[in-house]
């Protein structure tokens, strides 16, 4: 890639060096086109590249949360714990990268700065901070669903004297919190992840919580070898079960309602799936948990049970369950001893709710007229989802309207792949698409193949331009409102719905009506000449 100079002409560009990234310019280059790919970390990896931070851990089982679409990679693969780590899961995406070839494609710490697209030529002109200028036909984000960190903007974080680090930009070389006092602000899934580790080092944490986790312990361990050797020799069975399940995962539903048994039946339901430590075990044990309140309050319960078992001070235990929303309508997080950080001498909670953080000072932290005093502050505040990564690049499609001005209101797309207006351009896991509500590698490789085929029939075809056509994307995107509305989703107040980042437009983002239903749909919008596309 250095070899890009000041302009040059490819068949595609590629952003992002994720799991999408990498399959998709594998795919792409096995088809012989010629592809640019861009990455702004220095290696690749994507998301599991920046949240280094102590604990981060994948909420998928190793071993489904890896391609399936070479029996080379599976072959020569071995996990070795149940739930992989963060490093482990880098490496994983460095043996892919090597063994695929695709690195000499990518131009890393380079990172996109606009993409505009030229109606006359049908071609899109990408800009990067480094200088480089490409022209490309394709243009193919995959940017990744949580790869823009959000910090909220807190008063005064400017003045505070000691360190502050965002889980989702962790320093390579970790940090070291002996002896000093650390303040954590989030409870989502980095927080919960990272509390534990920070508790075990620091003289005294004190976490800021503005809305508590419905959290389960991941009951992490290593993998044994005939587990590693069952799953391979059965690889084809899971590839099936992954392409007819709404997640990409197999569980169990039973075919009552959660408020036909009993409370003794469903607890002892709800119990032997808590030993499974999948959360799609627990969520789905019945099949209106996702539907009806009422019986998503009888799980929820169940899980707020928990917490008071393991937390020691009743009151603590009580700020620590949620109430205000429904078990679900938020990620549901996986945990290592999480809850039971709070029985540690040396951890002090402060809920956000009963008394608001009002601003940093320049020795810590002022909330409900007491300042905490601290050496440094953790931000597991999360990330602008979904659209950020697209709309912190200026992209511009024809008429030179940017996608920020076309999903002002939310974003508009056809089939989470497209967008009207924006000829040429592929989204990966993009809003209105199955992605975060799935095992995400399972949605990435449905994503990158049918991407794959497309752009195959389009150069058979001597096809120059491909667009959606914007009654096909209204058509998605209230389609999509309507199935949330089926749900919980709506209830949650998370960043499923962008409700983290202020200003940005409530709406479900994701496809809800499963992966197997979403890639039905996908197959037959192939099927019958690429429907809702037109073609020229």
């Amino acid at each position: 890639m250095s070899r890009i100079g000041n302009s040059t002409e490819f068949d595609a560009v590629v952003v992002g060096a994720g799991f999408s990234g990498i399959y998709m310019v594998h795919r792409l280059t096995e088809m012989g086109l010629s592809v640019a790919a861009f990455e702004a970390a220095d290696g690749v990896g994507g998301t599991w590249f920046w949240n280094r931070y102590p604990g981060a851990r994948c909420d998928c089982i190793s071993m489904e949360y890896a391609y399936t679409f070479s029996p080379q990679l599976i072959e020569k693969w071995d996990w070795s714990e149940r739930y992989p780590s963060q490093p482990e899961i880098l490496r994983y995406l460095e043996f892919v990268a090597d063994e695929l070839d695709v690195e000499k494609h990518f131009r890393f710490r380079t990172r996109v700065e606009s993409a505009s697209y030229d109606d006359h030529t049908d071609r899109w002109t990408v800009t990067t901070d480094a200088g480089d200028t490409v022209v490309t036909k394709y243009f193919v984000t995959a940017v990744g669903c949580l790869s823009t960190s959000q910090t909220p903007d807190f008063p005064g974080l400017e003045k505070f004297g000691g360190a502050t680090y965002h889980t989702a930009d962790w320093p390579k070389g970790g940090v070291d919190f002996t002896g000093k006092k650390v303040g954590v602000i989030g409870t989502g899934s980095s927080g919960v992840q990272v509390i534990p580790l920070v508790a075990e080092q620091a003289a005294k944490l004190t976490v800021f919580q503005r809305t508590p986790a419905f959290s389960l312990d991941c009951g992490n361990r290593p993998l044994t070898d005939a587990e590693r050797r069952e799953f391979k020799e059965n690889i084809e069975t899971f590839k099936a079960i992954s392409k007819t399940t709404p997640s990409g995962q197999f569980t169990d539903t039973l075919e009552v309602s959660a408020l036909d048994h009993t409370h003794e039946e469903r607890w002892a339901v709800y119990e032997e799936r808590w030993k499974r430590h999948r959360a799609i075990d627990l969520i789905q044990a019945y099949p209106d948990l996702f539907s009806n309140r009422e019986a998503n309050e009888t799980i929820a319960e169940f899980f707020r049970s928990k917490i008071r078992a393991v937390v020691q001070d009743p009151d603590l235990a009580e700020q620590l369950s949620p109430r205000t929303y429904p078990l679900g309508a938020k990620r549901i997080t996986l945990d290592t001893n999480y809850f039971q950080t709070y029985n540690r001498d040396n951890v002090e909670l402060v809920s956000l709710r009963e008394t608001p953080l009002e601003e940093f000072t320049e020795k810590g932290i002022r909330a409900g007229e007491i300042e905490h005093e601290l050496d440094a502050v953790v931000l597991a505040t999360g990330f602008d989802a979904i659209t950020g990564p697209l709309l912190k690049m200026d992209i511009r499609g024809v008429g030179g309207q940017t996608l920020n001005e076309k999903w002002q209101d939310g974003p508009v797309t056809y089939l989470g792949i497209a967008v009207d207006g924006f000829p040429n351009m592929f989204m990966l896991t993009g809003p209105g698409s199955p992605n975060v509500l799935t095992n995400v590698v399972c949605a990435i490789e449905q994503h990158v193949e049918w991407v794959g085929e497309c752009i195959t029939y389009l150069e058979e075809c001597g096809a120059r331009r491909f667009e959606a056509l914007e009654p096909s994307t209204h058509e998605w995107t209230q389609l999509n409102n309507e199935l949330a509305a089926q749900t919980l989703y709506p209830e949650g107040n998370s960043w499923y719905t962008g409700a983290n980042v202020p200003g940005k437009p409530h709406v479900i983002m994701s496809y809800v009506g499963g992966l197997n239903n979403y890639r039905e749909i996908c197959d037959d919008v192939a099927a019958h000449g690429y429907r809702g596309f037109a073609i020229k």
